[in-house]
């Protein structure tokens, strides 16, 4: 398990996982999870797994499930480039209301996973032509739990990497999303 590099974030709880890629002529190899390594560091057991496609300039979220459907997420690009974004929604926590972005790439010498603490929301800008990504929860989708906030919620001021003028693709489902001042925040117990 010393293949695997955790690097921690400024968020409590989050971090990356670093995986090493092997290549040849042929290709590469990457292992993408192992059970053990989850266990060891007390991560949840993740029990569905999540595939989305997407063009340049979609941006996903800012998205999260209420108890008793909260999910903790293991999300990684296997397809193109994306700025990955969690914000802290847990009032208890130390960097509640604070954002954490990073770029994950299929492309490199290793392949990176985020975790995703219960109790953050998350979402995604694909900065290549297409993307692929690939998320584990720990719970099963409920469409009742469902939840999320703006991606341009002005109070926690995401620095997005879009150019200037440009306007992200955004479900009408996403755009409208409350602002976190009005919404009831469903960690109040975390």
């Amino acid at each position: 398990m010393s293949r695997y590099q955790v690097e921690s974030l400024p968020l409590k709880d989050a971090f990356l996982l670093h995986l090493p890629r092997y290549e040849d002529g042929r290709g590469y190899f990457v292992e993408l999870f192992r059970r053990a390594f989850a266990e060891r560091e007390g991560l949840p057991e993740f029990i569905q797994d999540n595939l989305s496609y997407s063009r340049q300039g979609v941006l996903r979220g800012l998205h999260f499930q209420r108890p008793p459907h909260a999910q903790a997420k293991l999300v990684c690009a296997l397809q193109g480039v994306i700025q990955d974004v969690i914000v802290d929604l847990r009032p208890s926590s130390p960097t509640y209301r604070r954002w954490y972005a990073v770029e994950l790439r299929a492309e490199g010498p290793r392949l990176s996973w985020i975790y995703v603490p219960v109790g953050f929301a998350h979402g995604f800008l694909v900065l290549s032509s297409e993307a692929l990504v690939l998320y584990r929860c720990s719970a099963y989708y409920a469409p009742e739990a469902d939840g999320g906030i703006r991606w341009d919620d002005p109070q926690l001021a995401i620095s997005w990497q879009l150019s200037e003028g440009q306007i992200p693709i955004v479900s009408p489902k996403d755009a409208a999303l409350p602002l976190l001042s009005q919404i009831d925040n469903p960690f109040a117990e975390l």
